[in-house]
Parts: C-alpha cells; sequence; structure tokens
C-alpha cells in the first residue's frame, strides 16, 4: 500500500492506495500534518511508501518523523515522469501540476486533455495527444480574488464564498461576488473555448478544491474528479519507487 499527499497552502489531501485503488481519503489543515499521517500509518501498517507534492513549507521535523515509519519521496522534476515534458523552465514547474499531468496521461492516452485545478490558484495544464506537456496558465483562485480586492482597495470588505443570485450586481457585496465568480467562471469558459479551438476532440477535467461550486456554473463540458492530483502522485510513485 502506498499514501498520496497534497500539501496546499491551506490544506492537506491524503489518499491511501492499494495499487491504484483509493482505500481512503482525508483532508485536514496543515498544522496537523504530523499527527493525522501517523494515525493513517498506523491504522494502515502496510503502507511501505508516501509520495508528497507540497506548494507550501512542510514541517521538516515532521518530515523526519515520519522517515522512520515509512519512505518518503517529495516530488520534484528529478523523477522519471509518463509523458514528455517540454516546459521552458521545467524545475520551475510545481510538483502539483506534474501530478496532475502525470494521472490526464494515465488516465486519457491519446488525447489532448485541459487539467483545471482550481485551489488557491486556478492552475490550466495541457497534455496533447502525442503525450507532450506543453504547459498552461496560472490565475488567482476565488478566495485569492475576494483578498485581493479587499487588500488592495481602501473601504472593500472581505467576503466569503456565495452563490451569485444575478449577475447584475446591486450591492457592493453583489458586485464584488458577480466581479469575482461571474469573472471566474467566463475566465474558465473562454479558456476551455481557446484550447478548442486550437486542438480537436478536447478532454477537459476539473479538481480541486472549488471543484463542487465551479462544476455546476461552467457551460462547457467538464469531466470533474476529486482526486486527480493524488491519482497522479501514487501513478508517479509507483513508476519510481522500484526503479
Amino acid at each position: 500500500m502506498t499514501i498520496a499527499v497534497d500539501a496546499g497552502n491551506t490544506f492537506v489531501k491524503v489518499a491511501v492506495f492499494r495499487a491504484d485503488t483509493v482505500v481512503m481519503y482525508e483532508r485536514f489543515e496543515n498544522e496537523h500534518f504530523l499527527e493525522k499521517i501517523s494515525n493513517l500509518l498506523n491504522l494502515y501498517p502496510e503502507i511501505t511508501d508516501m509520495m508528497v507534492a507540497s506548494v507550501s513549507d512542510l514541517d521538516e521535523d515532521s518530515l523526519r518523523t515520519l522517515d522512520t515509519k515509512v519512505k518518503i519521496h517529495v516530488l520534484d522534476s528529478h523523477f522519471t515522469l509518463p509523458f514528455e515534458n517540454l516546459y521552458a523552465t521545467p524545475k520551475t514547474l510545481g510538483a502539483d501540476r506534474l501530478a496532475l499531468v502525470a494521472a490526464a496521461s494515465r488516465a486519457y492516452p491519446g488525447q489532448n486533455v485541459l487539467v483545471i485545478d482550481s485551489g488557491t490558484c486556478i492552475t490550466y495544464d495541457f497534455l496533447d495527444a502525442q503525450n507532450r506537456y506543453l504547459g498552461g496558465a496560472i490565475s488567482p483562485g476565488i478566495r485569492m480574488r475576494y483578498h485581493a480586492l479587499h487588500a488592495f482597495t481602501a473601504r472593500l470588505p472581505l467576503l466569503d464564498i456565495v452563490e451569485i443570485d444575478d449577475f447584475i450586481g446591486d450591492s457592493t457585496s453583489s458586485a464584488m461576488t458577480s466581479g469575482v465568480l461571474n469573472g471566474l467562471v467566463n475566465e474558465i469558459d473562454g479558456v476551455i473555448g481557446q484550447y478548442r479551438e486550437r486542438f480537436q476532440n478536447l478532454t477537459v477535467i476539473l479538481t480541486g478544491g472549488d471543484l463542487d461550486f465551479l462544476s455546476e456554473q461552467l457551460k462547457s463540458s467538464i469531466f470533474a474528479n476529486p482526486n486527480f492530483l493524488l491519482e497522479g502522485l501514487n501513478y508517479i510513485l509507483e513508476l519510481n519507487k522500484n526503479p
């Protein structure tokens, strides 16, 4: 058994795998990393390896403690990948994006695939039908957009995510909500449209923390998969743990 860990800026997402099947999934705040992973290792003593993708700074002491219980792999550009990486600066490509593209390579061979990850940032990653990663885009996520409106103005409030009733906001709060949510939905639909104009038979995958909200709002045809990144991590681990 293996464990895949997606350590984001605020939350850690974890899945335990038996081969390529998810046995369990858990999401928790970063500060509980050592406690939660230790509990999982005690609950599933068959776990031998752990693959970590981190866009935050995980506590080194916690990793050293866990390293006595399980073999830890921290994903970076040096791992064997199941696709050809044509990114101009491969060493700067985030581990989360590597895992997403790996999942696309495994799940949709021979297809043009756009993976959209809706977290702190919105990332767009494209794998073509020849199994070549061409790159993508990075955009502010929902909470980052709300925070920017509040932080860079004198009087705009900091809002929580609420569903939009109409794209015409009739108050400051509803106007901000329209600008953030309606703007983001139109951005994503527009980006999908750009890719569909250039690449035929495009498969679009939506994943990430804001998946549920966005999947209901988008006009474009998509496949929603909340565990896509973790599946990619597990796939890369399987390719690398027994070279």
